[in-house]
């Protein structure tokens, strides 16, 4: 996987989870505490973690198979 590949799918998983996040966040706040409050440390932090791992695992399950097709 090349550099820009995984950049852009770091990206677009960096603001899926972090639009997911503050979202979840704020119905939490607003249902447990009566105000709606978004919680921007953790769905930062969420992004960061699942915007770098989950490119990687797509990254290595992808030259895994295409080692396996090679040895067949």
């Amino acid at each position: 996987m090349s550099l820009g590949k995984f950049f852009v799918d770091f990206l677009l998983t960096f603001a899926l989870v972090f639009v997911v996040a503050a979202v979840v966040s704020f119905l939490y706040s607003l249902i447990a505490h009566g105000e709606g409050g978004i919680d921007w440390d953790h769905s930062v932090r969420l992004a960061i973690i699942f915007g770098i791992v989950v490119p990687w695992i797509r990254a290595r399950q992808t030259n895994g198979e295409k080692e396996n097709a090679m040895r067949q």
